[in-house]
């Protein structure tokens, strides 16, 4: 019997042990699933709300680009709202005259195109004998019919009422959302403590130091991210004016500039911001500097995203390659073009937040470099 005791309270002891690691397991499984199911569920609400989260993210970011403006006037002792109102007013105003600009350009370089027609016509004629080539060596391979059939005529219906008045409603939803943005911009800016401690109390006591430390450190990324678009923008712009004045592109000095922060769209920057001086080179500019003109769009998109943006944003994002391409896939698929210039500040914000909970360091950690 005393050798038997021994045995019995080991063998409960793996027992007790046993049972401990598979109700960690399921405890563990649990949570994976949690979050799996969170996950799915935030993007559900993002792809059908997106133009709401849209404008709200895009008011975030301009409230951000509008902080230096209303923290100087603050130090003059202007009042915040007061400031607040100021900024978003003077950026509503450089907004129309930036406007207002580029359609007097843009109408100017639609005056002017029936000079370069010539050359543009001929490029079109060149453009048509190759595709009626095209079309001939096509019919020759896959001819139409093997029993000389013609295919049957098909009855399209006329729906276009329908869809006028479907495309109507949209873009009246969308102007009317966007208009909420100054407003939404001017009670961030001037409601900007009062939000951040109200939403500091809403997390427990213990768990309120580590809410606080992560809004600020995203909110220093936020202003990073801004601030250094912006340089690596203004300094392509600044090339781009150079070389497409020295190459002869009509109004290369705002071209340059609008193809410069062009380049800065994630993977699509290449594609996008070769189009403004294409467009504009055509017809006046030899095909020797079309093609220097796309050779520097792409050198400068380069050295931006290989160079420029590790130096200057790397070390603030921390984000993978791997997990810039996969967030641009996603937040490209729901929120279209938007999405693509919103997916990286998106997900360098749950790096952050996956960095400062413990539960979520792993995931943190997978989002690093």
């Amino acid at each position: 019997m005393p050798e038997e005791a021994p045995d019995s309270q080991l063998a409960e002891k793996e027992l007790e042990q046993r049972n401990q690691r598979e109700l960690h397991t399921a405890l563990h499984g649990g949570a994976v699933a949690q979050i799996v199911i969170a996950a799915a569920v935030i993007l559900t609400i993002c792809y059908v709300a997106k133009l709401i989260l849209i404008t709200l993210l895009v008011s975030v970011l301009l409230a951000f680009v509008l902080e230096p403006v209303v923290s100087a006037l603050e130090k003059i002792r202007l009042p915040r709202p007061a400031g607040a109102f100021l900024a978003v007013l003077f950026m509503l105003i450089l907004m129309y005259a930036g406007s207002y600009f580029l359609y007097g350009k843009a109408m100017s370089f639609v005056h002017e195109l029936p000079k370069y027609s010539d050359r543009i016509r001929s490029h079109l004629a060149h453009f048509r004998q190759q595709t009626s080539e095209l079309e001939k060596t096509t019919q020759q391979v896959f001819p139409e019919d093997q029993n000389g059939k013609k295919p049957m005529p098909v009855k399209v219906e006329n729906q276009g009422q329908g869809v006028v008045s479907d495309k109507i409603g949209s873009v009246t939803e969308v102007v009317l959302t966007l208009c909420f943005i100054p407003f939404l911009t001017y009670f961030m800016l001037s409601w900007q403590e009062h939000a951040r401690t109200k939403s500091v109390q809403l997390f427990r006591p213990e768990n309120r130091s580590t809410a606080y430390v992560t809004m600020g450190h995203i909110s220093t990324m936020m202003k990073s991210f801004i601030a250094g678009n912006f340089i690596i923008g203004l300094f392509i712009g600044i090339c781009s004016v150079v070389v497409f004045g020295f190459l002869g592109v009509p109004y290369f000095y705002f071209i340059g500039f609008i193809s410069g922060f062009l380049s800065l769209v994630p993977y699509l920057g290449i594609a996008v911001a070769v189009l403004p001086p294409i467009a504009a080179g055509i017809g006046v500019l030899s095909d020797t500097r079309l093609l220097l003109v796309v050779i520097t769009v792409l050198v400068l998109h380069m050295l931006a995203m290989n160079v420029l943006y590790p130096k200057i944003l790397g070390k603030r994002l921390q984000l993978n390659p791997l997990v810039v391409t996969i967030s641009l896939l996603i937040w490209g698929f729901i929120w279209g073009a938007m999405g693509l210039i919103l997916a990286v500040p998106i997900m360098a914000a749950i790096k952050i937040i996956c960095d400062h909970v413990i539960s979520l360091r792993a995931i943190g950690e997978w989002l690093g470099e």
